[in-house]
């Protein structure tokens, strides 16, 4: 006798029953059955939207354009221009000085309080050279005056040395904001005040305080840590000057440990100027 053979429809949804269950399904949710197998209906497409009004763009504030790159490099070369000729019309210390509170082609000079010019003594013919004026040489309108000035005046003492035996000055004569190193423009701009400014000293030496005095004076790009400690000339004239660079005393209150290279370049100094008769022997045994 045959059995009876079984329904696979119906044992296919017993087992899809039995697979709700164990993934937690408790409860018939319709009243009718749902055929899940039957082929999904499209669902009617939506009702077209009416397009958005279309609204004009507001309007952009004008700006002015920028002036083109070579309106500003003839302005710049205006004012470096400008700045040769009052620079070489200076017959004097104080002509030199009055050309620079009254030259208005750097930039810098708009946001500072002083024109720092120099301090010191110019017949001493030893010439030290910074990078250019702090907060507090901007408020006194002398050079090396705040933090980096006390020390630069410990490092002269150390050869027997203070500001009545030498003069000070920088390479730019304002302020740049932060600190920051100056620009070649602005750099440009002060070189021509500080070449005649050499010229008028007339120094027997030359001592450059870091890398921005040592790269725009002598015009080497090499690191102020290959520079310091040698020897290197600069045309005064007709007479080439001894000239050695060393380390700013700004960056010596951040790094005192190259104190001693400093120390180092000092004693070099005090050795050529005595050789050269510019500091007396006297002195230099105190």
């Amino acid at each position: 006798m045959l059995g009876r053979m079984s329904d696979p429809g119906k044992n296919d949804s017993l087992a899809a029953l039995a697979w709700l269950v164990e993934a937690g399904a408790d409860e018939a949710i319709g009243d009718a059955p749902v055929d899940r197998f039957a082929a999904k209906r499209p669902l009617p497409a939506p009702p077209e939207a009416a397009p958005a009004p279309v609204r004009p763009a507001p309007a952009l504030p004008v700006r002015p354009a920028a002036p083109a790159p070579d309106l500003l490099k003839a302005a710049d070369n205006d004012s470096i221009g400008s700045a040769m000729n009052l620079a070489a019309a200076a017959a004097s210390l104080i002509e030199l000085k009055a050309a620079l509170e009254g030259f208005e082609g750097c930039a810098l000079k708009k946001n500072c309080a002083n024109t720092v010019f120099a301090d010191g003594n110019p017949l001493s013919r030893i010439m030290f050279i910074g990078e250019a004026p702090g907060a507090e040489e901007d408020r006194q309108g002398l050079p090396f005056v705040g933090r980096a000035g006390k020390l630069l005046d410990k490092m002269m003492a150390s050869i027997h040395l203070d500001r009545t035996g030498a003069y000070i000055t920088n390479v730019l004569n304002w302020r740049p904001p932060q600190n920051r190193d100056p620009s070649p423009e602005e750099a440009a701009m002060c070189l021509p005040f500080l070449r005649r400014h050499i010229e008028l000293v007339n120094p027997g030496i030359i001592i450059l305080l870091g890398a921005v005095a040592a790269r725009h004076v002598l015009g080497f790009s090499e690191g102020i840590m290959k520079l310091r400690g040698r020897w290197l000339e600069y045309r005064v004239g007709n007479v080439m000057v001894p000239v050695i660079a060393t380390l700013h005393p700004a960056y010596l209150l951040r790094q005192p440990a190259h104190k001693k290279l400093a120390w180092r370049d000092l004693q070099a100094a005090e050795q050529k100027m005595l050789s050269l008769g510019l500091l007396e022997k006297n002195a230099a045994v105190r």
